[in-house]
């Protein structure tokens, strides 16, 4: 039992997965002593480095752990196999990253929260910690309001109701009733499946005591390729709904125009200006950060930063200039 009235069989566990060798067993270990016997589907988009060798090894052992093939290859994608394949007869889908950490009685505490708050979903806030240099000065970035803006679910606060949070615990019926996960996006797939939801007369709680720890990239070169999707999949988001950026959103499209100006540098030096304020304030910013946790590493915080608005910027940017998204409604999802 995992809550009054709440059974383990209620609940299905997905975790879209690929190349996540190097955290499968621990989270693998963490899921089966925390969900009760609750299925637990790998839905996995053709790993090579063994990930489904070791979900085939638990499977020896578990019989509630599941492998799936996973073809499109993208989360989207497996979270609505997954649901659609196995979520027949389930109340929640629980959404679990592969590269995160896990507080214990996760589930628990989520099914708990839906109940008290009556809500469609409970999203969780996610803290971001590194270990190498790199990824310390990441975490700082993302962690503070230079990397995030403000976001509520970039940090642990009081319990509310929300428009997005990190994707925890969803009702199954509503989940399929909306269409699912947009399959066509890679990124940003979770906040336009918030606004689907939303509509749809589903409330989101964002519940801060299941927070959650998320490890960020390890190198410049990854980071910078990982904003570029996110930037891309919230243009595309907002252009599907027609919705509008938040002032704290819309700050680094500032960003690739101050850059795209540098050369002209070489004519005036005002053309510098823009970039050089920007590089300014993060670079203080993330020296200030550095002093207060007393880390050269979380004094880099600032170039991580820079980073994740160049990237960010850009790939909303290009989204702008490709075709209008047509694919604004999604069918049900069903049963296979």
């Amino acid at each position: 039992m995992t809550g009054p009235g709440l059974l383990a069989d209620d609940v299905l566990v997905v975790v879209p997965c690929l190349n996540e060798r190097a955290n499968l067993p621990r989270l693998l270990d963490r899921l089966i002593a925390d969900t009760g016997g609750a299925d637990i589907v790998i839905a996995d988009g053709g790993s090579t480095d063994g990930s489904q060798e070791i979900v085939a090894d638990y499977r020896r052992r578990f019989r509630n752990i599941h492998l799936l093939a996973n073809l499109r290859r993208v989360q989207s994608a497996g979270i609505n196999l997954a649901v659609t394949k196995m979520g027949r007869g389930k109340r929640w889908l629980l959404r679990i990253d592969a590269h995160c950490d896990y507080p214990p009685g996760y589930m628990a505490g989520l099914l708990d929260s839906a109940v008290r708050h009556g809500a469609a979903s409970v999203v969780v806030p996610m803290i971001t910690r590194g270990h190498a240099c790199f990824q310390r000065a990441c975490a700082e970035a993302q962690n503070s309001l230079i990397g995030t803006g403000g976001s509520p679910h970039r940090h642990v606060g009081e319990g509310r109701y929300v428009d997005h949070g990190h994707h925890a615990l969803m009702r199954i019926d509503l989940f399929l009733r909306v269409g699912g996960y947009r399959e066509t996006q890679s990124h940003n797939e979770d906040a336009e499946l918030d606004i689907r939801l939303r509509a749809a007369g589903g409330r989101i709680w964002l519940e801060p005591r299941q927070a959650i720890v998320y490890h960020p990239r390890k190198t410049a070169g990854s980071l910078l390729r990982q904003y570029f999707k996110y930037g891309e999949g919230r243009a595309r988001t907002m252009r599907l709904h027609g919705s509008r950026l938040k002032p704290r959103q819309a700050a680094p499209l500032l960003v690739p125009p101050a850059v795209a100006l540098l050369p002209f540098a070489l004519l005036h030096p005002l053309f510098a200006l823009p970039a050089a304020a920007w590089a300014a304030i993060c670079l203080l910013y993330g020296l200030l950060l550095g002093v207060r946790a007393r880390s050269a590493c979380a004094a880099a915080s600032g170039i991580a930063a820079m980073i994740m608005h160049l990237g960010w910027g850009s790939g909303y940017l290009r989204q702008l200039l490709q075709p209008r998204p047509r694919d604004r409604r999604l069918p049900a999802l069903t049963f296979q």
